[in-house]
């Protein structure tokens, strides 16, 4: 195999098909490297942010799913909640969304190749994958969370504080609420996210290893809605979730979404930023200034990362942690207000 680029695109996930459409529409000749077959699945909590529907609608995408009003925090008969003021969420499968991703890629003429990449070189002009003949002007890494590439450059950085996980399961009971509900236990948060007339996603997130009916025992309100033989997939994990990377550039490689760098699922982002991420990469590379990408970059993610970042903290702290839900119930003006401002 023998092909030459203007930009390679190591993973197909969200980030890297959205980099591959915007490439695709700015004239830039693109591939994809993903070696797993489509549609892609992850632990996740598919509530896609009113900030991801309308990224998606600018690149003419919209994803079926249940459209989502806001966001509610839970903790035993303690409630309050937050609704959108620019628009629904959706929530949505996340095979839905990869797949319509794909889709799109697809028809935009980009190509999809089963490759999984280990081994990148680069020099003045552009960057070759060892063993495959593949060439390209630039390389974006966006090979997830636990990135190669990110790890290969010697770009991976040190993450502080207690690792927290996600685990995801399905159950085939009808939606109670149009909100995203978190649920707040001692050292986890439950999110219930309706899919469909008959479909909520439940992810934990959670510092302790345990498997999810474990997790879930916690949370005895909810496990009530959820019987066990409504139990409609298998469980998925992900973690350690906080992952860090010392820049966003590195020569000719660039890395987007999760291989950028992730601060938690906590406030439920990640898709967005994903996205944005992706405009501002193929942003630059069109204007030919690559070397602003990593400003962008922390400017489109500033405010998420601050936030979540104070919010993960107060979460890891035993004589914090518990006052969250109740602060929040106390200032539900400020409670909407982040709300508003991460949505």
């Amino acid at each position: 195999m023998s092909a030459h680029h203007d930009l390679l695109i190591v993973g197909g996930g969200p980030a890297g098909l959205a980099t591959a459409l915007h490439a695709a529409r700015a004239g830039l000749d693109t591939v994809v490297a993903e070696p797993r077959r489509p549609p892609v699945d992850k632990a996740c909590g598919e509530g896609l942010m009113p900030g991801a529907v309308r990224s998606l609608a600018a690149l003419g995408l919209e994803v079926p799913g249940l459209p989502l009003a806001g966001i509610r925090y839970v903790q035993g008969a303690r409630q309050v909640e937050a609704a959108f003021r620019h628009g629904p969420g959706v929530g949505a499968r996340r095979t839905d969304l990869h797949g319509v991703l794909h889709r799109a890629v697809l028809a935009a003429g980009v190509p999809v190749l089963p490759l999984r990449v280990e081994d990148v070189r680069q020099d003045g002009t552009g960057v070759t994958v060892r063993g495959t003949g593949l060439r390209a002007r630039w390389l974006v890494a966006a090979d997830g969370l636990h990135s190669r590439v990110r790890r290969s450059l010697g770009l991976e950085g040190r993450p502080r504080g207690a690792p927290r996980y996600g685990l995801r399961r399905h159950y085939a009971v009808a939606p109670w609420s149009p909100y995203v509900e978190v649920h707040w236990g001692a050292d986890a948060e439950a999110y219930v996210t309706p899919l469909g007339p008959r479909l909520v996603g439940i992810a934990m997130l959670t510092t302790r290893r345990a498997p999810f009916a474990a997790q879930l025992e916690k949370f005895p309100e909810l496990a009530g809605r959820l019987p066990p033989q409504a139990a409609a997939t298998s469980v998925r994990g992900a973690g350690p979730l906080r992952q860090t990377a010392r820049a966003r550039a590195h020569g000719r490689v660039l890395l987007v979404g999760d291989a950028a760098g992730y601060v938690d699922a906590l406030t439920g982002e990640g898709i967005a930023l994903a996205l944005a991420g992706a405009e501002a990469l193929v942003a630059n590379l069109r204007r030919g200034t690559p070397s602003r990408y990593e400003r962008d970059w922390r400017h489109a993610t500033r405010r998420h990362r601050l936030l979540t970042e104070l919010l993960v903290r107060a979460r890891l702290q035993p004589t914090l942690a518990p006052h969250i839900m109740p602060t929040a119930a106390r200032l539900p003006r400020l409670f909407a207000a982040a709300v508003n401002a991460l949505a």
